[in-house]
């Protein structure tokens, strides 16, 4: 039998139960830190219409707009590049590099989350500003074709794609496609647990796997999704909406949308994998680190008490967001510069 190999760290704030009650369904709202809490209450106030309620091309444009309100302002950077890498059927898609100077750099293909249906370069840009500067590494991040107008497997093999072209062509880019990842948040991290099996069959070498609170399972059947249903940021409704949007209801067991049915995961990349406490998907996340872990891969895993989904893109509210990021640029720095 393999030795599992796991780091885990939780990492804990202060309560919030002495803060008024917001609007939730769930007993679960004293695990929110302060802050988060907070944060969920300026969004209420504020009246956002919830993305179940608008067309994928109003919910596109109002995440769009509001993406960024909490990240970090956008670090400037020694290269910032707009360009298309080939995607599935050589379709041209579009990309942004990202990195803090002009060496011959490695590279993580980054995988933006909004549930396969919105956000895009824009919407992550702060984001992968952050990781290129903290890490070193370049960034490159991928608008891979969203649903509804192109439904599952698009995503997958848009990424896959990239990825394999990374791996073969980065040196157009002055990178080093020799040293290579792939991350992503949500549905990004998602694609990246799937890209990494992928890599793994087509013999594509990955020195990590970064996955930020990703999706793996086939349906919300976990007791996080009951727990986390309504009040923490990502709701039933809103994960009902991607999906529908995505995917064939037959097509949900196929490990290309939930990794954890991948029949095994022997000689992945190593992952390091970053959940939040109040989130909806953290059950299925900690599952896949499990599984990950019992078949022998490097796995660490870093969970951050009080915080709901999408919390690492709150930089500016959150402090727990710049530890998210600091600890996912490191594990980048260790796998990519050995």
């Amino acid at each position: 039998m393999k030795q599992p190999v796991v780091s885990a760290t939780a990492h804990r704030g202060p309560r919030a139960e002495a803060l008024p009650r917001m609007k939730s369904t769930s007993t679960a709202e004293h695990l929110l830190t302060p802050r988060m809490r907070e944060v969920l209450e300026r969004i209420r106030r504020a009246k956002v219409p919830a993305y179940h309620t608008l067309s994928p091309k109003e919910a596109r444009w109002a995440y769009n707009s509001a993406a960024e309100i909490l990240d970090l302002p956008r670090v400037p950077l020694a290269r910032v590049q707009d360009l298309d890498i080939p995607g599935a059927g050589n379709a041209p898609l579009r990309a942004r590099l990202y990195a803090q100077s002009h060496e011959r750099l490695p590279v993580l293909l980054y995988l933006h989350g909004g549930g396969f249906t919105i956000g895009g370069i824009e919407t992550h840009d702060s984001l992968c500003r952050q990781l290129a500067q903290r890490s070193g590494a370049a960034v490159v991040s991928l608008a891979y074709r969203l649903a509804p107008e192109h439904r599952f497997p698009t995503a997958v093999d848009d990424s896959f794609a990239a990825l394999q072209w990374l791996a073969s062509q980065a040196g157009e880019l002055g990178l080093d496609g020799s040293r290579l990842a792939v991350g992503g948040d949500s549905a990004g991290g998602t694609l990246s647990a799937v890209c990494a099996l992928m890599a793994r069959d087509a013999g594509v070498e990955l020195a990590l796997q970064l996955l930020v609170t990703p999706g793996t399972t086939a349906r919300q059947d976990t007791p996080s999704h009951t727990t986390f249903a309504r009040g923490f940021l990502l709701e039933a409704e809103g994960i009902d909406w991607f999906f529908r949007h995505y995917i064939d209801d037959a097509q949900r067991d196929d490990w290309r949308f939930a990794p954890l049915n991948a029949a095994d995961v022997d000689g992945v990349a190593p992952a390091w994998v970053g959940l939040a406490e109040c989130d909806p998907l953290v059950d299925e996340g900690v599952a896949y680190a499990d599984k990950l872990r019992l078949a022998g891969v490097p796995v660490q895993l870093e969970l951050w008490r009080g915080m709901t989904h999408d919390f690492i893109k709150m930089g500016r509210a959150i402090p727990q967001a710049l530890e998210a990021q600091a600890s996912a640029a490191q594990a980048l720095k260790e796998r990519l510069f050995p």
